[in-house]
C-alpha cells in the first residue's frame, strides 16, 4: 500500500482530473437533448455526457494507479476486483442533470483491498469539491470541514432519497418520513446522494438516510462523512452500508437520536 504522502499526492492528481471532467459536464448541460437520453431501467436516465464523463475519468484516474480497477455506474471499462479499485459514478444526479436543476455531482474513491482510503465529491453547478484521504481528515475547496454538533434531533436538517424505482418499502419509509416531519427542522431532497453525504461531511445536513443506493452513488460521500468526524451504518446497524444497497449517515452529536428513528421503521 502507498504511504501517505503517495496517497496525498494521488488524491491531488485525481482532484484535478476530477475537475476538469466536471468542467466538461457543466459545458454539455447546453447540449444535450431528449434525443440524446435512454432509459437503462424505469425512472434510470444516462446519455452520452454520463458515458463520455466515465471513459474520460476511467483513462486518465487508471493512470494514477497502474493495474487499479474499476467499478463504474455505466461499465464503460470491464468491471474487475482488484488490490486498488476506483469506484465512479460519473454524474450523480443525472435526472437533476438532463432537466436543468443544478445539483449533480461526480462521485470517485479509490479502495485498498476493499479500504477506502481516497474520495472526492465534486457538485458542478456550486464549483464545490469535498475530498478526503485516510488520516488526514475531509475538506471542501482547500477548507477543512466536519459534521456538525447540534445534539437536538429537533434542530437538525435531514436529507433523503425518495424511492424512484423500488418501491417495495414505501410504507415503511413514509412513516420514517412523518416521524422525521414532526422531529426534525426539516428534509430535503436534492437528487444526488453523493452530495447529500458530502453536506453531511460539512455540517450543512445533520443527517441522511436512503435505501436502494448503490456502491458509486456513496463510497466518496460515506468516505467523507467518517473523515470529518461523523457515523454510518445499514438500515439494521451493521456495516453493510456500501454494497448493502442502503445507508444512515449522521453526526456522532445526533447519531444516538436519529439511527433508531430509521432503524425502527426500515431496519
Amino acid at each position: 500500500m502507498q504511504d501517505a504522502y503517495q496517497l496525498s499526492q494521488i488524491c491531488t492528481q485525481a482532484r484535478s482530473i476530477i475537475g476538469q471532467v466536471a468542467q466538461f459536464l457543466w459545458t454539455e448541460r447546453l447540449r444535450v437533448t431528449a434525443g440524446d437520453i435512454e432509459e437503462k431501467s424505469r425512472n434510470s436516465l444516462v446519455s452520452y455526457v454520463d458515458k463520455q464523463a466515465e471513459i474520460q475519468l476511467v483513462e486518465r484516474l487508471g493512470g494514477l494507479v497502474p493495474g487499479s480497477t474499476f467499478l463504474t455506474e455505466e461499465e464503460t471499462v470491464e468491471q474487475q476486483d482488484g488490490d486498488w479499485r476506483w469506484i465512479i459514478d460519473p454524474l450523480d444526479g443525472t435526472t437533476n442533470f438532463l432537466h436543468g436543476l443544478p445539483c449533480f455531482s461526480i462521485s470517485v474513491a479509490l479502495q485498498y483491498r476493499g479500504e477506502t482510503l481516497i474520495g472526492v465529491v465534486h457538485e458542478v453547478a456550486q464549483g464545490e469539491q469535498f475530498y478526503a484521504c485516510k488520516g488526514c481528515g475531509a475538506f471542501c475547496n482547500g477548507t477543512p470541514i466536519s459534521v456538525n454538533q447540534t445534539t437536538n434531533l429537533a434542530d437538525c436538517l435531514v436529507a433523503t432519497g425518495f424511492p424512484y424505482y423500488d418501491y417495495s418499502c414505501v410504507d415503511a419509509y413514509l412513516a420514517a418520513l412523518k416521524d422525521l416531519m414532526a422531529g426534525t427542522r426539516g428534509i430535503r431532497r436534492f437528487g444526488s446522494a453523493a452530495v447529500d453525504l458530502a453536506y453531511v461531511a460539512a455540517g450543512r445536513f445533520d443527517a441522511f438516510f436512503e435505501h436502494s443506493l448503490h456502491p458509486w452513488d456513496v463510497a466518496a460521500g460515506a468516505f467523507l462523512v467518517q473523515e470529518a468526524g461523523g457515523r454510518l451504518a445499514d438500515f439494521k446497524g451493521g456495516d453493510n452500508y456500501l454494497h448493502g444497497r442502503e445507508m444512515i449517515a449522521a453526526s456522532t452529536a445526533v447519531w444516538e437520536s436519529f439511527f433508531p428513528l430509521v432503524n425502527g421503521h426500515l431496519g
